[in-house]
């Protein structure tokens, strides 16, 4: 017997969002969702889904389909309510696959060359709870500091944003402010000028961003990019953080 995920709870939250949003459901949709699910979980081919769930190439087209049309911004309906008093804001790098590259000629890629090698880059906002509040792909050789200013413009309405001294940069600091965010951010070991802002014991707290990214390594599947399209690899990252963050 195969093991499931998706709750009952979650499935009628599911499935009431995906009506809303002109998805026609045949009935099986639950068992489709738990194949792409366990392919995004286990890293397997699609061919060794479970024939419990259905046909692997019912979950392959739907999965494609469902990407194209940006169905991966449901998946941020099923979050509970946000708690924006603190921001934590994070990046890791995500290997891609050996299969990854090859995609056609304008289509946009999440895939870049880093020291690593050929690299996918997450950056990831989470509430004061540590759960998911939105997140940023790029390839891997972008820096997390040319990604602040959107990773605030995504926590709009926070009071606090708190970073790692990789965003440790005036202009980042100056553009919270700009937002109504007070901006904790650790100056760099050769910096001489004084930081009045930064909080130590707040600072403290910004584990919960990196837990967040650490327990999506379970999901092996989006650690190994193995599909090289931004709008494959977005739902692929919304649909883990969102329903299980």
């Amino acid at each position: 017997m195969v093991r499931r995920v998706i709750t009952d709870s979650i499935w009628s939250q599911l499935e009431e969002i995906l009506c809303k949003h002109g998805c026609h459901l045949w009935g099986n949709e639950r068992n489709i969702m738990e194949a792409i699910l366990w392919k995004l979980r286990t890293g397997g081919p699609w061919r060794d889904i479970p024939s419990e769930f259905c046909p692997w190439q019912t979950a392959f087209n739907r999965f494609n389909r469902w990407s194209k049309k940006g169905y991966g911004k449901v998946f941020f309906m099923l979050r509970k309510e946000v708690d924006k008093e603190w921001v934590f804001a994070d990046g890791s790098y995500v290997r891609a696959h050996q299969h990854a590259t090859g995609a056609q000629r304008g289509q946009e890629r999440a895939i870049g060359r880093s020291a690593g090698g050929l690299t996918t880059k997450i950056h990831m906002c989470t509430d004061a709870h540590g759960n998911p509040l939105n997140f940023k792909i790029t390839g891997g050789q972008v820096h997390d500091s040319k990604v602040a200013n959107e990773l605030i413009d995504l926590a709009e309405g926070a009071e606090y944003f708190i970073a790692d001294k990789g965003y440790d940069a005036d202009s980042i600091r100056i553009y919270g402010r700009t937002k109504g965010m007070q901006v904790i951010i650790p100056k760099r070991k050769n910096s001489t000028r004084p930081d009045p802002e930064f909080d130590a014991h707040l600072y403290k707290n910004r584990h919960l961003v990196e837990n967040l990214l650490h327990d999506s390594s379970i999901f092996v599947a989006l650690l190994c990019v193995l599909k090289n399209l931004l709008e494959t690899s977005n739902l692929c990252s919304t649909s883990h953080l969102c329903t299980y963050g």
